[in-house]
């Protein structure tokens, strides 16, 4: 909760959740965090990954019991009206759907997304890990404000062709996992040991060849980050906010000094040769991080 309060009193204007993360628990922070400053941020949660009813497709199990992916109508209503009784509000500025639903035609889902906004329970529609098909399908069927998607240095598969295509019609783009899942953090280098459930354990981003990669990376942005008076993570933080097309680059924090540094990031300038040189360098070394 302290976290959060940091992100927002350092200017932070996008807290963003989802009933996924901890089956609710995570809204349920959120909205403890957020009260006394719900006007101060544009709240963001999803919908979509339902364990209350066996609909849609199995996605993956959580503490024994399925998770399925489903977005037909019926589960669209009920779990808006779940989300604002955890988050403590009576509106949600933006409402995603997390994961797509292929039992579910996007007509159905977005009629349902349609009524909530006219009803006001919620401001604006997104949708995450899409292809373009997925978006000329929301589009096709109605308003679509913005995606989000997994986008970083080691990420940038849709600088080709997902995020001109939005730009080309209107749509956000939000971008998720900027650092990597800590790997482009500056503080994981080929030394570190993972240990016990932590599951960069068996991740391929996280092995002793890839880290020895990221580690040359982090040392060709390291003099960038000094002339800023900024840390690697900071200036790779900078780096995803402006890339063309980007509005939010969504971070998380395990303690208020890392919120506040996060959300300072949000405020370095990085002149157009240094993000230049940052994208080559990344293409340069990060080469095969999946092999």
């Amino acid at each position: 909760i302290d976290t959060i309060r940091a992100s927002i009193d350092e200017g932070v204007s996008l807290i963003d959740t989802a009933p996924a993360y901890g089956q609710g628990l995570s809204e349920e922070i959120v909205g403890k965090a957020i009260k006394g400053r719900r006007g101060k941020v544009v709240l963001a949660t999803k919908l979509g990954l339902i364990w209350h009813a066996k609909k849609g497709n199995h996605f993956f199990d959580y503490d024994g019991a399925p998770v399925h992916r489903y977005l037909g109508a019926d589960s669209v209503v009920y779990e808006v009206e779940q989300s604002l009784r955890r988050l403590g509000t009576d509106h949600i500025d933006h409402y995603i759907t997390h994961w797509q639903d292929a039992t579910t035609p996007v007509p159905e889902t977005m009629e349902a997304l349609d009524r909530l906004k006219t009803q006001g329970k919620i401001r604006s529609i997104g949708a995450s890990n899409v292809s373009i098909a997925d978006v000329e399908a929301y589009l096709a069927a109605g308003q679509l404000d913005a995606v989000q998607q997994q986008y970083s240095l080691v990420v940038r598969d849709m600088e080709r062709d997902l995020l001109p295509f939005c730009a080309d019609n209107n749509v956000s783009v939000l971008s998720y996992s900027s650092l990597a899942l800590g790997l482009l953090s500056g503080k994981i280098g080929p030394d570190r040991v993972f240990t016990g459930d932590d599951q960069r354990k068996d991740n391929p981003w996280f092995s002793l060849a890839n880290r020895r990669k990221v580690a040359a990376l982090m040392e060709e942005i390291r003099p960038i980050a000094e002339t800023h008076g900024a840390s690697e993570a900071q200036i790779v933080i900078a780096w995803t906010l402006q890339q063309p097309g980007i509005t939010f680059s969504l971070c998380g924090a395990r303690s208020p000094q890392q919120a506040r540094e996060n959300a300072r990031a949000g405020r370095i300038r990085l002149s157009s040769e240094e993000i230049s040189q940052i994208s080559e360098a990344a293409s340069r070394h990060l080469t095969n991080l999946d092999a």
